[in-house]
Parts: structure tokens; C-alpha cells; sequence
């Protein structure tokens, strides 16, 4: 079986023969939860620096030091890709932000419509999730998250030239032209009770809309964003 890899985020300058200092949390999660030792290797990403091998220098209960070593994969700019979503059900919204992750998404933007049914967006616990998203696959950033903010204030603050996608739920089982250009995007899906009839009206009335069908069923709403994520993903982001 091949060794597992360890990947840690953190919030820290990376460079050939920078030792990083790790928080309580992070020397827990290696020492005592993956029982790494000195001398093992971790590889660390940032967003910025491109991802590096690091050795492990000092390792104790409630803290520990790596030392970059050298430099595995340089950064990448991914896809230019946003995901607007109304914050689902407990764990639902933690799948959905597991899963944008996984699937390339550079910023995540949490919106309340008229009929949202989640829980309180709990952001701190959200962000959790897209780290250790990206830390298990293999990510060189972990995405924004967005400030959650009602829909009518985020469409009149929006720039035009961002293409805004949104999974239209009335368009299930229609054959319509996929519309859309390559470069900035974002993806909008509605809450579990769908869009009020005025959120419909007001987005059918802007000229960056561009409306999506997500096939001939109608979807639950994680699954939408999957579906609409991996469409635009393979007509205009890296899957190309």
C-alpha cells in the first residue's frame, strides 16, 4: 500500500529553508493524530508560494517546526469560478462546500433568499471544511468565503463581467442552448424550496444571467451545484 501523503494549509510565507512554526492544533493533528516523527515529511501549501516538502524538526504535544526543503509544484492560477449557494441543512452545506472545493471553485459566497432552510451559516466552520478539503485533494489554494449576504444586495453590487450561471430549476427537461463565454463566472443555486417568484423575475431580467438545465429531473440543491460546477468545468475551466 502506498504511503499516505500528509498535506497541511497554512497561513505562513513558504520558501526553501523557511522554518514555519506550527499552532497547538496543527502539532496535534501531525504528532499525535498521524504520529509523524522528526525527520518525516510534509508537504505545505498556502495559495501563494506553490506547494513544498517539508521535514519536520521539532515535534512536541502543543507544538512543532517544519522546515521547507524544496519546492514540489509550483502555484497555479485555477479557474476564475464562483459558487453563490443558499447555506442548506447541517451537514448538507458541509458536503456542498467539501465538494466545491474538490471541484475547483475560487470563491465561495453564501446568500440569503427569501425561502432559505438552513441552519445559521456558520463561516469559521465552513472555512474548516474547505481546508481540509484542499488539503486532501491536493489543492494549491483553499477558496474565499465570502460575507452572507442577502441576493438582492449581491446582484446590485454585481460586476457585469462576470458571467453569473444559474441553475434554473424551470428549464428541467428542456433542450436549450448552453449559453456562455469563457473567463470570469460564477454559479448561482437556489435554496431546498427553490426561488421565490420575484427572485426569478429579477434574474431573468439581467443581462449577465445566463440560465442553465441541469438535465431532465429536478435535482436537490448540493446536487445542482455538483451538476452545474462540472458542466462549466468541462466546457470552459481546467477539465478542458
Amino acid at each position: 500500500m502506498a504511503e499516505r501523503r500528509v498535506r497541511l494549509h497554512l497561513d505562513q510565507p513558504l520558501g526553501a529553508g523557511q522554518a514555519v512554526a506550527l499552532s497547538e492544533g496543527q502539532a496535534n493533528y501531525l504528532f499525535a493524530v498521524m504520529r509523524l516523527e522528526v525527520g518525516a515529511s510534509v508537504l505545505l501549501f498556502n495559495g501563494q508560494d506553490g506547494e513544498w516538502r517539508a521535514e519536520v524538526a521539532e515535534a512536541g504535544k502543543r507544538r512543532g517546526v517544519l522546515v521547507c526543503r524544496e519546492q514540489t509544484r509550483p502555484q497555479v492560477a485555477g479557474p476564475d469560478l464562483w459558487l453563490l449557494f443558499t447555506p442548506l441543512r447541517k451537514e448538507r452545506t458541509a458536503f456542498l462546500v467539501e465538494k466545491a472545493v474538490e471541484l475547483g471553485v475560487a470563491r465561495l459566497v453564501p446568500v440569503a433568499t427569501r425561502y432559505l432552510a438552513g441552519d445559521r451559516f456558520r463561516a469559521e466552520k465552513e472555512r474548516a471544511h474547505a481546508i481540509e478539503a484542499a488539503e486532501q485533494c491536493e489543492a494549491l489554494s483553499v477558496p474565499d468565503l465570502a460575507e452572507m449576504q442577502p441576493l438582492d444586495r449581491v446582484l446590485a453590487g454585481w460586476n457585469p463581467a462576470r458571467q453569473l450561471f444559474w441553475a434554473d430549476e424551470a428549464l428541467a427537461g428542456q433542450q436549450v442552448d448552453r449559453g456562455g463565454t469563457p473567463g470570469p463566472a460564477a454559479i448561482l443555486i437556489g435554496p431546498e424550496g427553490g426561488f421565490a417568484p420575484e427572485e426569478k423575475t429579477r434574474l431573468r431580467s439581467l443581462s449577465f444571467v445566463v440560465p442553465m438545465a441541469l438535465g431532465p429531473r429536478i435535482l436537490r440543491a448540493e446536487t445542482a451545484a455538483l451538476a452545474a460546477l462540472t458542466l462549466w468545468q468541462a466546457r470552459f475551466g481546467d477539465w478542458q
